[in-house]
Parts: structure tokens; sequence; C-alpha cells
């Protein structure tokens, strides 16, 4: 009865069969293991860990960054949004007509009782 080898298992060929080759195979397997290392630049996470008051700049420099995107992005949307509603108000259809009077009528009731 024959074995199967695995995905994991190399073929029996590849294996080393020497101390050198084995000290060889070593070597590679660390080296292909820094160069991952050095990919996932662990180095510079480490010395931003220990450099507190960098990573708080750099954090409150991404936080605005991402705010003033969000707010962008938002304004852009309900621009777009209150053209569509105003093109569409145009057209006097009734649904659509009675809709937005509704929404008019919520905005001037929460503009009336907020007196700031």
């Amino acid at each position: 009865m024959m074995r199967r080898k695995t995905a994991a298992e190399p073929p029996a060929e590849e294996l080393p069969k020497t101390p050198e080759e084995r000290v060889n195979a070593m070597y590679r397997l660390t080296l292909s293991w820094t160069r991952e290392l050095e990919k996932s630049r662990i180095t510079e996470y480490t010395q931003l860990l220990n450099r507190p008051w960098r990573l708080i700049w750099l954090n409150i420099l991404s936080g605005t960054a991402r705010g003033v995107g969000i707010a962008v992005g938002f304004t852009f949307f309900a621009a777009t949004i209150i053209y569509v509603l105003q093109v569409l108000g145009a057209l006097n259809l009734p649904i659509i007509g009675d809709y937005i009077a509704d929404i008019v009528r919520i905005v001037q009731r929460q503009l009336e009782l907020n007196t700031y």
C-alpha cells in the first residue's frame, strides 16, 4: 500500500540529505522569513509604538483627514439629493409634492421649537 503525500510534505527527492544541504535549506528559509518581515514593515511599526507622541500626532492627522473627507462626501451627496428633489418638485407630481411639503412642514416646526 502506497502512502499519499500531503501538500505540506515535500517530495523525497527534495529533502536535504547532507548536513550542508540542511544548513543551506535553513539559511534559505531564514532569508525568506526576513524578506517577508521587511515587507510587512514591522520595524517601522515597533518604532512608531516606541514614540507615542508621533503616534498620537499621526492619528490626529488621519482622523482629521477622514473627517474632512466624510464632510465633503456627505455635502456632495446631500446637494445631489436636494437637486433631484427640486427637479422632481418642479414636475408637480402629487405624491412627491406631498412628500416634499411634509418635509418642509417638519423642518418649519423644528425651527419654531428651537430658539437659539
